[in-house]
């Protein structure tokens, strides 16, 4: 997962950005107190930090690696929203608007906080702890070129036959291994873009450097030359240059929808069927999920599900501790940002034909100024041919009754390309109440360079690391891990985390009860009443339900209103606990963590994760072992994947999904379902799909 990295291909992103922009207008409609910030607010910012803070020539300079939202005071937002739908007529100011601002000044990182009602700097802090902000797009682009001037990869690169206008190089996170003291590094190592634009199956192997992001200079080299240039044929993936003979053609297909979208978007709030929900985008967490609500008709009111949902960090540690790859253990929410990341999706394939799309902004550059990201969102309705429910019934005499609905959904999407890996980022919401979150993994291997062809060419003691994929070329063992933020609320914030456990129980007969059978099962729910007592580790645990209910809400038969989490694919690290990236990624020692909501807790990494030291993490926050019980919560779900890799996933990678689901538990009197009017068969001739809607964030 290395970082976007040629300068040619960040600046054709950047300029397709502008040419984007340049061709679509803005529809601006209802605010929202979690929209992301605006173009004129940004912009403003970037005046209000360049006044207070005038350019100083006997300073380094000044980098911006994150300008966003500072979270509002969350019951503000509450009490706002409640107003909106009980007091449509009267107009409620929403909380004041701020912005947090991560900058570096003289290689001091602050941290500055700014109302932008009254154009001030509320607070700045210069922190001196452990770790770095984000790498920017802009020290990647300058810090892979460096190699290109420096003496000894040039020599490097000719005895290996390579041509340096032929080269790309990447920044990889120099990670911590124990140093006490430590400079802002990154590494670098670089690939051949000869005869394919799949450079990441041709690494010049051997070769790793180390460059100091500040200075911005090489400062250490190493050249082990210890394997051959892997071959350039057959990795090239684009599809006008696939040699023959090709693969089955799949057949055309198009949705089409006569009365037009099933849903409407209204700024960043988006209705559909009885949910209402806020999309917004940041530009380190990517695309997030807010304030979703759904109506229930028995109540005649909207109830609150999920006030926000967001990948909150990734870990993908690899399994090669050889001095070429060892620190190879990403971050990459924390240290790339996953909102700088997210890539401009492609009406008609990477989202159909029916779909909406939502843009967002980021601050870019040295100086801030906002930037278009276009197409970051997309929405729309799928039509999957999967059934909702179903029934057959063929117990009544001379009678078969048969009653089916389709399944339809409203998909909120994103894809983030950090380096050679694509994510596929999906909130879906259904008619039943349910939230269906899903992540796949497409894209590129990270491999290395071998002198192996065939796995009998490595001799007892050796290990390979991975997978022989292609002569000379392993596929790295790897693990995904992925931490959700969660903060669910149902029917309100005062919530509660129930382990509902099936345990083993055996028949005792008595005067009553008298009965053939040895055991049954039963369910014990435990109500976690504390941060440590929630944790769990759900391959080692025994079968239960996890639900989060409120205790002062209840059905008509007295069942606590709640949902329930359907967990992932989950994995649990096997790095050792003392292992300098597994302290760094703590946040995934448990599959649930339950945590009392604070704005500040964001992250389960940590604020500042590059090279960081584990201080800041949500394995540390919840040694506190806060009450959660009858609390405002948050759920924090980390799913994962174990990669070990096969031939198939060169010199691309099928894309691999999996997720997990919010379903309803006791929320409703009865199946949601039951009353969903399917949608109307369409009969069509020839037909010309409409170009898909756009929305700008």
């Amino acid at each position: 997962m290395a970082a976007p990295t040629k300068s040619s291909l960040h600046n054709n992103l950047l300029f397709f950005f502008f040419l984007f922009s340049i061709f679509t207008t803005s529809v601006v409609t209802g605010a929202h107190p979690l929209d992301q910030l605006s173009p004129e607010e940004l912009t403003s910012i970037q005046a209000i930090f360049t006044a207070t803070y005038p350019p100083d020539p006997s300073q380094k300079n000044t980098t911006f690696h994150y300008i966003g939202l500072d979270e509002p005071d969350k019951n503000a937002v509450v009490s706002w929203l409640h107003h909106q739908q009980h007091q449509p007529s009267s107009a409620s100011p929403p909380p004041p608007r701020r912005a947090l601002v991560i900058t570096r000044v003289n290689r001091e990182t602050h941290e500055i906080v700014i109302d932008l009602a009254t154009r001030t700097v509320v607070s700045d802090r210069i922190y001196d702890g452990f770790g770095y902000p984000t790498v920017t797009f802009e020290e990647q682009v300058v810090a892979n070129l460096l190699p290109m001037e420096y003496g000894p990869f040039k020599e490097s690169a000719e005895r290996r036959g390579v041509d340096l206008t032929e080269v790309t190089c990447s920044c990889f996170p120099a990670g911590w291994f124990g140093e006490e003291k430590k400079r802002r590094v990154a590494k670098l190592q670089c690939f051949s873009t000869k005869d394919t634009v799949n450079f990441y199956m041709v690494p010049l192997e051997g070769i790793t450097m180390v460059v100091d992001l500040d200075a911005m200079e090489i400062v250490d080299y190493m050249d082990r030359d210890e394997a051959p240039l892997p071959k350039a044929e057959g990795t090239d993936y684009r599809l006008s240059a696939v040699d023959p003979p090709l693969g089955p053609r799949l057949n055309g297909a198009v949705l089409v929808q006569p009365d037009g979208p099933g849903f409407a978007v209204d700024g960043h709030t988006v209705s559909w069927l009885d949910w209402k929900l806020h999309v917004s985008f940041d530009a380190r967490l990517g695309s997030m999920i807010s304030t979703a609500q759904i109506y229930d008709p028995e109540q005649q009111a909207h109830r609150s599900v999920l006030y926000r949902g967001y990948i909150s960090e990734i870990f993908g540690p690899y399994m090669d501790p050889s001095p070429n790859h060892y620190f190879k253990s990403y971050l990459d929410v924390g240290e790339y940002g996953f909102g700088l990341c997210t890539v401009p999706l492609v009406a008609g394939i990477d989202c159909p034909a029916n779909a909406v799309f939502m843009d967002g902004y980021i601050a870019a550059g040295t100086d801030g100024s906002p930037v278009l990201w276009p197409n970051v969102v997309c929405i729309f309705e799928r039509h999957s041919g999967d059934v909702m429910w179903r029934h057959t019934e063929l117990g009544i005499p001379n009678r078969v009754v048969t009653e089916t609905r389709a399944d339809v959904s409203l998909v909120v999407r994103s894809v983030v390309t950090v380096g050679n890996y694509d994510h596929i980022v999906d909130w879906e919401f259904r008619p039943s109440g349910s939230i269906k979150v899903q992540i796949g993994l497409s894209g590129i291997l990270e491999v290395k360079a071998s002198t192996y062809t065939n796995v009998d060419d490595i001799k007892d003691g050796e290990e390979a690391y991975g997978t022989i994929v292609a002569d000379n070329t392993i596929g790295l063992y790897h693990d995904h891990f992925f931490a959700y933020y969660l903060d669910v609320d149902v029917d309100g914030v005062a919530n509660s985390f129930v382990r509902r456990k099936a345990v083993t129980k055996r028949v005792t007969n008595d005067d009553k009860n008298v009965s053939p059978r040895k055991s049954y099962w039963t369910v014990v729910p435990e109500t976690a009443r504390t941060e440590l007592e929630a944790r769990i580790r759900i391959a080692t645990e025994g079968p239960e339900e996890l639900v989060v209910v409120n205790p002062s809400k209840r059905t008509r038969n007295g069942n606590p209103n709640g949902y329930r989490l359907v967990p992932g694919p989950t994995i649990n690290p096997l790095l050792t606990e003392d292992d300098y990236p597994q302290i760094r990624g703590a946040f995934t020692n448990y599959n649930i963590w339950v945590t009392p909501y604070n704005r500040s807790e964001r992250w389960a990494g940590g604020r500042f994760v590059d090279q960081s030291r584990g201080q800041d993490t949500l394995a540390v926050w919840t040694q506190r072992d806060r009450e959660i019980e009858n609390r405002d919560i948050v759920v924090w779900h980390v799913i994962g994947f174990r990669h070990i890799p096969c031939q198939e996933d060169f010199p691309m990678m099928p894309t691999l999904s999996g997720g997990f689901e919010l379903r309803p538990n006791n929320f409703f009197e009865a199946s949601r379902v039951l009353k969903v009017v399917p949608p109307s068969p369409v009969t069509i001739g020839n037909c010309t799909a409409a170009v898909a809607n756009r929305i700008q964030i």
